[in-house]
């Protein structure tokens, strides 16, 4: 299997150019059964997922936009990323540190021209960049434990596409 080369991002993303239709990939998917994995369609989108009995806090899901190119060829952009109310949740924490983060570095600013003291401020501007960096390290956890489950789905993927390209070309 091939690896997916961007490690650093906590939403892997990748491209595949097809030598197939955009409506047979899509039906295909539609049809695609596995023991573990549910597909869901939307138009050109598709939503690789854990199926519930095996689903964690960390699971995974595979957003697939499948893009025509002309009759006969595609383009698949794929988006591996957790659950969206997770994602929303997570997003969420992120801009209230940072605008705590704003809120106490302007009040602590504001104190340091005005000769006041300002130790409470500068405290909690280095709390919310400790909360930061901790919010990216639990994110990274969080992808290492969904590691395998992403691998999963993208291996349920190709082998959608590879078992769809050999019935049209026995």
């Amino acid at each position: 299997m091939k690896t997916l080369p961007n490690n650093l991002v906590l939403r892997p993303r990748f491209v595949l150019k097809l030598n197939l239709s955009s409506s047979s990939i899509l039906n295909e998917f539609e049809q695609a059964t596995s023991n573990s994995i549910n597909c869901q369609r939307l138009d050109m989108h598709l939503y690789l997922k854990i199926k519930p009995k095996n689903i964690h806090f960390w699971s995974p899901q595979l957003h697939l936009e499948v893009e025509n190119i002309n009759k006969d060829n595609c383009k698949i952009y794929g988006v591996f990323g957790p659950n969206p109310s997770l994602w929303t949740f997570f997003m969420f924490i992120h801009f209230s540190v940072a605008i705590a983060f704003l809120v106490f570095a302007v009040w602590g600013y504001t104190n340091w021209s005005l000769n006041k003291s300002y130790f409470l401020q500068l405290t909690s501007v280095f709390f919310m960049a400790v909360i930061w960096v901790s919010l990216y390290i639990f994110g990274r956890i969080g992808k290492q434990k969904g590691k395998p489950q992403m691998k999963e789905l993208y291996s349920f993927m190709q082998q959608t596409i590879n078992n769809y390209s050999s019935q049209k070309n026995p």
